[in-house]
């Protein structure tokens, strides 16, 4: 018997003043068997930095051909397509045709670096690839509470998390 992924909710708060954007979301998120926690936050993470009424958590982890979260209208129109980790270069080259703009937020440290500097996607003009320090995701997902409440502020490169008992301040890096 296959094991079922485990469903969440997170009660996050968007304070993004880089896009004026400032917002309550109540998120459902599935967490497969293979996903781990640190994962599943960096998901919760893109979400807040890209978050609009069409984003949505999409089949990233089940299904490798698609992005961990996606901006898709009724037409199945891609706006925006997001991954998580450290997508190979055709799934890159897959997004960035089918999507008007590719998120890829890489993490992992000395794995992620290897990866980048293997990656070939100067023409991808609209790719952007956001690097996140490891010590810094490692304490995001030691956040990780079943029903979470969480909130985002959200200025130039710097993320300030907070939740009932812990403070983090995360900085993006970006690659591309």
């Amino acid at each position: 018997m296959a094991i079922k992924p485990r469903v969440f909710k997170a009660n996050i708060q968007i304070a993004d003043m880089n896009r004026h954007y400032y917002q309550d979301h109540l998120l459902t998120i599935a967490q497969h068997p293979s996903e781990t926690d640190e994962r599943m936050m960096i998901r919760i993470l893109a979400f807040a930095l890209n978050a609009d009424d069409n984003l949505s958590f999409a089949e990233g982890i089940t299904d490798q051909n698609h992005a961990d979260l996606w901006d898709k209208d009724h037409n199945e129109h891609i706006a925006l397509w997001v991954s998580v980790g450290l997508p190979d270069e055709k799934l890159i080259r897959k997004a960035s045709i089918r999507a008007d703009q590719v998120i890829v937020y890489s993490y992992g440290g000395r794995p992620a670096e290897i990866w980048w500097s293997k990656l070939n996607v100067a023409d991808y003009t609209n790719l952007a690839v956001i690097n996140l320090a490891d010590e810094e995701t490692k304490q995001l997902a030691a956040m990780f509470s079943r029903g979470m409440k969480m909130s985002f502020t959200i200025q130039e490169n710097d993320v300030l998390i907070t939740n009932e008992t812990t403070t983090l301040n995360l900085t993006l890096r970006k690659l591309k």
